[in-house]
This record gives structure tokens, C-alpha cells and sequence, in this order.
């Protein structure tokens, strides 16, 4: 703010101009001597003249000016103490005046230290793009490492930047609860754009997550008529596609062809994910369906080497499973574990590109090695966007295109662009997250609070809430997420209605309703949120990360529900 041009400094020019000329005449030259008065008896006799002329009006003026002078000290007096005390006349209070006057010299001197942190803000911004740039030689394990705790050291760093300008705002806004001065409001709604959801250059606090500008991968080049067969029993689809990935990278170090499972032993994937595609983005058939590998190898359907990945139980198979297997006109061979020594393990070990090979290569026609959802193998190379495979496309496993365009169609009738999703893993969830360490499960107002952390961060208008809850958690969730005064809507998918066609896709195919393909949308949906906020310890979070990863849709602020936080009561397990 421009400071106002003061009369003060000429006010004091004048003083000292008077100060020096009566300094002057007091002045006695040393070379001149001091004029003498007359000691004449004329000027004594005027003397009592002038008293006794004016001597008593004098005295009257001065009676009446001191009494004066006493009635006002009284009157001041009196008037701080009322004033300093809470009081005030005719609507005036003078030192609470002055108390809101230094308040708003306050407020502007935040609002010269905001624009300071969001110039500093934007050069790191710039700063950002350097960090993530690529290298201009080939990356090693070494140089990729320390660019990456570069990166975070910088992220952190940003992080602590963003919390002091929020600090910032919250000071301005608690000056700010008592007044209100041109487009300021008490609560702060019409200021919140400075930080969030700013056009132009402003804080992209939830920005996208910038994808690596290289990927370490391996070809998938099957060798003909050499095949492995995907075997995943745990758990429910999130697990079993978790468990696909994993069977893909492993016939690609083995180069050889991935068969689907039978949906008479597993899920029927072709309905909920684009095989096609997979296909197309490698270049060449690496996956088939299980019809068409039974009509490949008709009456020869064996699986030559059983090589379990899993020692206890050997390859993740009960009893149940295996005799499914043979329903399915297949005849296994011995099933030996590839380490047996692992069954006295409660962890897992993990395992490297040089522990599986001498393991699991073969010459053999049809080789299995069960259930690898558990497998800790290579989660570094794994989990990397777009995964480890060689391929053209964003990533491989990803829903139908007819769940994928119902998806798009449901955001674009439903949420708009910026939205966050919120994956709020209920049912089982209680027992599950309390047998842990660490419990992942939240009370609902606490939940909350953590939810509209975020939505302060993003500025979002509405929430879409994937979530197995039901409606008395939901409600009064949806009760406490209030934001700027506004409740914040939590979106779920409704059920089909003729006259909506989002839907219709779906419900076309005769695939409405169908429990996997319903999952499959949910995720979908949550993979195009600006944000998301997934369910700590859940495998269906797990995939909407993959998915977000691949996409490219990953933000900054993707984060487990309360990461980092404790419920504030745990109840005791039975």
C-alpha cells in the first residue's frame, strides 16, 4: 500500500528555524559586552502602577484557569478508565479504534508477506520442472535415486511453503472475523481463490504428478506354443488382478504366452477388462482367452510343470481348487515348490529377476506356478507408471471400453472436471483394520475433518464417494463435510433409471449389475478425480492408484484417508 506524504517533517523544520533564531538572540558575542539597565527610579515607580491596575484580574483569570485545567484532568481521567474498561459514549471507543486501526495495518502487512510467499511460490514452480527434467545421458540406478530424493526433498519442501502461506490466510482471516473492509468477508470465501483454484500462474498445490521420463522394462516376446497359465484364488477381483499383473510380468521373463482363467474357475475378465488392448499396446498376442487355448490344444490340455511361486499352501490351492482345475479337462502334473523352505516363513521373501529364472524357465509346453498375489517380487520395477512392461499405450490393464466410455459419461452428467473421489471402505473394515499395527479405521468425524483438509486444498464442489457403507455412516458423513458454510456433496452412483442415459451402454450389454463390472466402474470413476483419497489396506485403492498411475491422472494430494493419523479411538479386539 503507498504511504501517505506526512506534514510532519516540515512541522519540524519549522520548530528548529524558531529554535535556532531564539538561540540566536540569547547568544553574547565574546567581543561585546553587556549593556548595563539604568538604575533609575522612574521605571521603579511604574511598577506598582501596572499591579495595582490590573493585579486582581489577573488573579481571577488565573483561579478560573486552573480550575479549568483540574475539571478536564478529572473529565480525561475519568473518560479512560470508562473507555479502557469496555465502555463507550454515543457509539465511540477510542482505544478500541485504535485496536482495529493497528489490526488493519497488520492485515496489509500479511497481504505484502502473501504476495512475497506466492512470488516465491511460483519460482519454484519453474524450479519444479528443472527437478523433473530428464537427464540428458542414459539414467542409472544411482542417478535416478538421487533425483528422486531430489524431487522429494523439493516436494517437501513446497509442502512447508504451502503451510506457511496457509498460515497466512488464517491469520488474515482471524483479523479479518471483526471486520469488514471492501471485499473481505469474515468467512475468507471470496480471498480462498488467491490459494486455490487460481487462474493463471497460481498455486497448483494438487498439481498432476509429472510421469518419469523413462521406464526400465522388459520385451514381452512369447515364444510359440509356450504358455503359462494365470492361476489366482485369493482374495476377490481386486486381488485377482493385482495377482494378473504379476502373472504377466512373469511370462514375460519367461517369454511366453499368458492364458486367462477359465470364468468356470475364475472371473470372467473379458467383461470387465479391454483384452484387445493389451494386446494392441504390446504389439503382438501376449494374452489369450482360455476357449481359445483349449481349442488350441484340444485334447492335450495338461499343465506339464507346476512350479509353485507360494510353498504354504503349494501355489495358494486348497483341495476346491485343484478339483476345479480338473473339471475343466485339465491334468496337472507333480505340483513342487519352488522354495520349499519358505513355508516356515511368515513374510514373504523378496525376490529378484535372478532368484526367479533358474526357478521357473522351461522348455515345457504349459507351465503354472499358482496364486503370486503374495509374491513380493521386483515392487520397485512393478510399480512404476505404466508398469514394467515394454508397450505403446498409458498402461495395460484397464476396464472395458464399454465400462470406460459409461464412466466418462456418469463424470460428465454427474461431477464435471474437478472433483475428488473418495474410496470409504466400510463393510469388515472394523476387525481387519484393528488387528493391524496401525488401525485404518476412522470415525466418522474424524474422517471428516481429514476429507475437508483436502477440499480446502483442491476447492472442489462436490465429492463422488465410492464406498460399501451404509446409509446411517454415509448421512452423517455427508452432514459434517462442510466447507466455507456449504455442505459438500457426496456423490454415489443411483441406480438405473430409463430416463438417465449414462447407463445405457451398460444396461444394453446386459451388464448392469453385474457386482465385478459394477467395481470395475467405480474404479474407473475414481481414477479420473483431480484428487483421490483411497482406503489404507485395501486392494481396490491399490488399483485405482495403478490406474491413476498409468494415466497420468495421479496428483500431489492422492492420499490415504487420515494418512498419518491414528483413529482417536480404538475399540479392543474380542
Amino acid at each position: 500500500m503507498a504511504r501517505i506524504p506526512s506534514s510532519s517533517a516540515s512541522d519540524d523544520e519549522l520548530e528548529e528555524d524558531e529554535e535556532e533564531e531564539e538561540e540566536h538572540l540569547n547568544l553574547v558575542p565574546q567581543n561585546e559586552t553587556k549593556r548595563s539597565l539604568p538604575n533609575s527610579a522612574l521605571e521603579i515607580g511604574r511598577l506598582p502602577a501596572r499591579i495595582g491596575g490590573r493585579g486582581f484580574f489577573s488573579r481571577k483569570c488565573c483561579l478560573l484557569f486552573l480550575l479549568l485545567l483540574a475539571f478536564l484532568s478529572l473529565l480525561i481521567l475519568v473518560l479512560l478508565l470508562f473507555f479502557y474498561r469496555g465502555g463507550s459514549i454515543g457509539g465511540a471507543n477510542f482505544p478500541l479504534d485504535r485496536m482495529r486501526e493497528s489490526e488493519l495495518r497488520a492485515l496489509y502487512l500479511l497481504r505484502d508477506q502473501q504476495l512475497g510467499l506466492l512470488k516465491l511460490w511460483n519460482r519454484t514452480r519453474s524450479a519444479a520442472l528443472d527437478v523433473a527434467a530428464p537427464p540428458s545421458s542414459a539414467p542409472n540406478s544411482t542417478s535416478v535415486r538421487t533425483n528422486l530424493a531430489k524431487a522429494a526433498a523439493f516436494d517437501e519442501f513446497r509442502s512447508a511453503l504451502f503451510e506457511q502461506i496457509k498460515l497466512n490466510k488464517k491469520i488474515q482471516n482471524a483479523l479479518l472475523s471483526s471486520h469488514s473492509v471492501g471485499n473481505y468477508s469474515s468467512s475468507g470465501t471470496s480471498d480462498d481463490n488467491v490459494f486455490f483454484g487460481m487462474s493463471g500462474p497460481g498455486v497448483d498445490v494438487c498439481r498432476k504428478v509429472d510421469r518419469p521420463a523413462s521406464r526400465r522394462t522388459i520385451e514381452w516376446e512369447p515364444k510359440k506354443d509356450r504358455y503359462l497359465l494365470a492361476i489366482c484364488s485369493s482374495g476377490q477381483m481386486s486381488n485377482h488382478l493385482i495377482c494378473l499383473e504379476k502373472h504377466m510380468f512373469f511370462a514375460a521373463l519367461l517369454d511366453r504366452a499368458l492364458v486367462l482363467p477359465s470364468p468356470r474357475f475364475d472371473y470372467q475378465y473379458d467383461q470387465v477388462l479391454d483384452i484387445d488392448h493389451i494386446n494392441e499396446c504390446v504389439g503382438r498376442k501376449v494374452v489369450i482367452k482360455f476357449d481359445e487355448f483349449s481349442e488350441t490344444l484340444k485334447n492335450k490340455m495338461k499343465i506339464d510343470r507346476f512350479i509353485c511361486y507360494m510353498a504354504s499352501p503349494p501355489c495358494y490351492l486348497d483341495d476346491e481348487h485343484i478339483k476345479r482345475l480338473k473339471d475343466l479337462g485339465l491334468s496337472l502334473g507333480k505340483i513342487e515348490a519352488a522354495w520349499p523352505e519358505d513355508a516356515k516363513l511368515k513374510m514373504q521373501k523378496k525376490r529378484f529377476v535372478g532368484d526367479i529364472m533358474p526357478k521357473f524357465s522351461s522348455n515345457d509346453e504349459v507351465i503354472a506356478i499358482g496364486d503370486v498375489f503374495y509374491a513380493d517380487v521386483e515392487e520397485e520395477w512393478m510399480k512404476q507408471p505404466g508398469g514394467p512392461l515394454a508397450h505403446k499405450c498409458k498402461t495395460l490393464i484397464q476396464s472395458s471400453r464399454l465400462i470406460y466410455l459409461t464412466a466418462q459419461r456418469f463424470v460428465q452428467t454427474f461431477l464435471g472436471s474437478n472433483f475428488i473421489a473418495l474410496h470409504f471402505r466400510r463393510h469388515g473394515f472394523l476387525k481387519f483394520c484393528n488387528l493391524k499395527p496401525e488401525s485404518c479405521f476412522f470415525p466418522i468425524p474424524q474422517a471428516a475433518e481429514c476429507i475437508l483438509r483436502i477440499v480446502e486444498k483442491t476447492d472442489v464442489p462436490v465429492i463422488y464417494l465410492s464406498t460399501d457403507a451404509v446409509e446411517s455412516e454415509t448421512n452423517l458423513l455427508q452432514s459434517l463435510v462442510v466447507f466455507n458454510g456449504k455442505p459438500v456433496p457426496l456423490v454415489k452412483r443411483p441406480d438405473h433409471d430409463s430416463a438417465e442415459k449414462w447407463d445405457a451402454l451398460l444396461y444394453r450389454n446386459k451388464l448392469r449389475g453385474d457386482n465385478q463390472v459394477e467395481a470395475m466402474l467405480d474404479k474407473t470413476i475414481c481414477a479420473m478425480s483431480t484428487v483421490f483419497i483411497g482406503a489404507s489396506g485395501s486392494t481396490f485403492t491399490e488399483d485405482i492408484l495403478r490406474l491413476r498411475r498409468g494415466w497420468g491422472s495421479a496428483s500431489q494430494c492422492d492420499e490415504y484417508l487420515c494418512q498419518g493419523e491414528q483413529p482417536n479411538y480404538i475399540a479392543e479386539n474380542d
